[in-house]
Order: C-alpha cells, then sequence, then structure tokens
C-alpha cells in the first residue's frame, strides 16, 4: 500500500514540474457558485500540502462548490518543498488577490498537511487574522512530525536539501516560533481535523492545537472510520467536520458520508 501510495504522489508531482505552475501564481478564478445561502458566505480557499498538485484537491473543492462556496486552490510554490514563511508570502498575495477578484474582506481556509502551516505562518506573522475568518486544517503537523516517515512516504530519502522537512521536524526553530504564544490569535475561528491512521503526522496529536480551537479527532465520533493523511481530503465524514466548521456549526460528522 506504501509503495503503491509513493508512485502516486511522485508521479502526481512529476507532472506538476512538467505542467504550468499558473496555478499558484495567476488571478484566482472559481466556478459560480450554487445558488443558496453559502453563496453570501466567505470565499474558502482550499491549501495543499507537500507535493499536492491542485488537481488533487479538486475533489473537496468539488464538494465545497457544490455546496455553494466560491472555492479556489492554492497549489504551494515549488510544491512545498521550500521554506514555509517563504511560501506564507506568496500566500498572503494570493488571499489578496482572491478578496480583489471577489470584492469579499476576508476568506475561510481549508488547510491539508503542510499548507495548514503556510496558513498559520500567515495568519499568526503577516497580519493575516484581519483576512482570514475560519481556519480548518487537515492533518497538519501543527506541532511536528516524525519526519523520516514524510521524505520515505515520499521517496526523498532524507530531509537533506527539504527545507520545509527540516521546518516540520519536532522541536525545529519554525515551530518553536511558530507556536510561541497564543496558538489561535485574533478573532479567527480554528479547526483542525486529524486521524488516527495518518501515516505523515506521528504522534497524531501534534496535528492538534491549544487556546481555543475545536480540535476534531475523528475515530473520537466515527471508531470504525479508517481515514489516512491523503484520504482526509477525500473523505466524506471528514468533509462533513469541514462543513460544519465553515458554518459555525457543532461538531456532528456523518460517520456514513461518502
Amino acid at each position: 500500500m506504501l509503495l503503491r501510495k509513493t508512485a502516486l504522489v511522485l508521479a502526481l508531482a512529476t507532472a506538476a514540474l512538467l505542467a504550468s505552475t499558473a496555478t499558484a501564481t495567476a488571478a484566482p478564478t472559481a466556478a459560480a457558485p450554487a445558488p443558496f445561502a453559502a453563496a453570501a458566505a466567505n470565499p474558502v480557499i482550499v491549501v495543499g500540502g507537500l507535493s499536492g498538485i491542485a488537481v488533487a484537491y479538486e475533489p473537496i473543492a468539488a464538494r465545497l462548490r457544490a455546496d455553494g462556496y466560491r472555492t479556489f486552490i492554492y497549489q504551494l510554490p515549488g510544491l512545498g518543498l521550500g521554506d514555509i514563511p517563504t511560501s506564507a508570502r506568496a500566500f498572503a498575495t494570493y488571499v489578496n488577490q482572491v478578496r480583489a477578484t471577489t470584492g469579499a474582506a476576508t476568506v475561510d481556509v481549508v488547510a491539508h498537511s503542510e499548507g495548514g502551516l503556510v496558513s498559520r505562518y500567515y495568519i499568526k506573522r503577516l497580519g493575516g487574522t484581519a483576512t482570514v475568518g475560519r481556519y480548518v486544517s487537515l492533518g497538519t503537523p501543527q506541532y511536528g512530525t516524525y519526519v523520516a516517515n514524510i521524505v520515505a512516504f515520499l521517496g526523498l530519502g532524507t530531509c537533506a536539501g527539504v527545507v520545509a522537512c527540516q521546518q516540520m521536524t519536532i522541536g525545529s526553530a519554525f515551530l518553536a516560533d511558530l507556536n510561541a504564544g497564543d496558538d489561535t490569535p485574533g478573532a479567527v475561528r480554528y479547526t483542525t481535523i486529524r486521524t488516527l491512521q495518518d501515516e505523515l503526522v506521528r504522534p497524531t496529536g501534534n496535528a492538534a492545537v491549544n487556546d481555543g480551537a475545536t480540535n476534531v479527532l475523528i475515530q473520537a465520533y466515527c471508531p470504525l472510520r479508517v481515514v489516512g493523511h491523503l484520504g482526509l481530503v477525500l473523505d466524506g465524514t471528514a468533509y462533513t467536520i469541514v462543513r460544519g466548521a465553515l458554518a459555525d456549526g457543532p461538531v456532528r460528522p456523518n460517520c456514513l458520508a461518502l
């Protein structure tokens, strides 16, 4: 299973490098929202993770669009292999593009894996508390992970030369800075979603944050639900948690959702 996943991720990454990189830098566009309440809500930016090309996030983006959200996908510069604060500064520019395109004062963020660190750095260190209404992370190593799992999964060997990999190591200088003080600054509503079967975030408790966030472990509500790291952006139960968070609703996962 791990080899099949590795092959898939590397194939997608290769395709991304051969394709245009315009996804992260061009003026954003979004499909027309469905004509109901969510159409008046904040635009939603789906932020990809390490090696995550934009097309990999179309399934969750499609669910959001079907629920009426103006939805955009942000692919991390260089597929997220570089410095996370640098990626966050690029993300800040993208947020402003989305705001200009939609006329919205604030956006909501649904971020997978490393994308959650990029987004949280933007919020905490780059003034994003004024432009983000809701932050939802999916399998983000908020307090780091045993990075050997990540690099082995991606077939990269070691962390040597992969800056983001080094920064996601438990105890890294980057994480010490990001997690110093309040984990949840501003009026942003913070939600984290994690799964016991996450192959890349170990320990899985490191995908939660402190200081008033809503931290959701899928198996605390749905003990028989099996969801892996990549599955967090595909799983129906995980999506019901995302949808509730964007609507400021209670945590009521649908354990049978497809």
